[in-house]
């Protein structure tokens, strides 16, 4: 199936590892050219490499911190200087601090919500004009499958992430007018360093546990692969996906149990 996407630009956020570097591999696979950012400089010249080396795209490696608004104006910038604008904002950020109600400070919360709500809100604030200028846009969120079903442990994504299904839904109708379409992809227990390094203090033995222990609670039995939500991204951001919009799609082996 032809996406048509060959000439596109993708901004991908947070895309050096794990979930948002699958997303900007699966784009770049079909033809787009793609801008990558995050904090490590390092990570992303890294990433940038391997996604070229496979795919040959045109990509732009930016380091930001996503917490801050002006480094959130500067990438945008940056790819609109390079590529000439944005027709493709993925939307990831990373997980807020892991932890349970009683143990959350009031700067927890605040953290929190920067890095997951303004976040959000000031990548969308900052691509829309253009998109609305050209007719045409894909706004792609990476969340949680939090925002379906509360999640052990991280009470701080349990607490926010189902806002921006709301704030999505909210925006929705006004982007479709002018051809844009947002949507959001809910990742359950994927093989990336966030979980991995859950057990960094465990020998070999005791994190392959921890990992079977996990897979275990998943209808497929395994964990994902991130280019499997990649693939999901990548299908979002396409010629192919126009009549989808206000869409919340879940991608975690069949682990959440709700029938919304």
């Amino acid at each position: 199936m032809d996406l048509g996407l060959t000439g596109k630009v993708a901004l991908v956020a947070a895309s050096s590892k794990g979930l948002g570097k699958a997303s900007a591999l699966a784009l770049a696979r079909e033809g787009a050219r793609v801008t990558i950012c995050a904090r490590s400089a390092a990570d992303l010249d890294a990433a940038a490499s391997d996604i070229r080396a496979e795919t040959g795209a045109e990509v732009l490696a930016v380091p930001a911190d996503l917490n801050r608004a002006a480094d959130i104006s500067s990438v945008v910038a940056a790819t609109t200087e390079r590529f000439g604008g944005v027709d493709v904002l993925v939307n990831n950020s990373g997980g807020p601090t892991i932890g349970s109600f009683a143990d959350l400070s009031d700067d927890d919360w605040r953290q929190a919500f920067e890095t997951v709500t303004l976040n959000f809100v000031r990548f969308v604030r900052e691509v829309v004009p253009q998109m609305r200028a050209n007719r045409w846009g894909r706004i792609v969120g990476i969340q949680s499958s939090s925002v379906k079903q509360p999640v052990g442990n991280i009470d701080l994504s349990n607490g926010t992430r189902p806002g921006i299904a709301g704030l999505m839904k909210a925006i929705m109708p006004d982007l479709a007018r002018d051809g844009i379409t947002i949507n959001l992809v809910l990742p359950g227990s994927f093989r990336t360093d966030r979980i991995l390094r859950r057990g960094a203090d465990e020998t070999a033995a005791q994190r392959d546990a921890s990992l079977a222990s996990i897979a275990a609670g998943i209808p497929l039995g395994r964990l994902g692969e991130p280019i499997e939500l990649g693939n999901l991204v990548a299908f979002l951001a396409s010629e192919q996906a126009s009549y989808i919009t206000g869409a919340v799609y879940q991608v975690d082996g069949g682990a959440i149990r709700s029938n919304l």
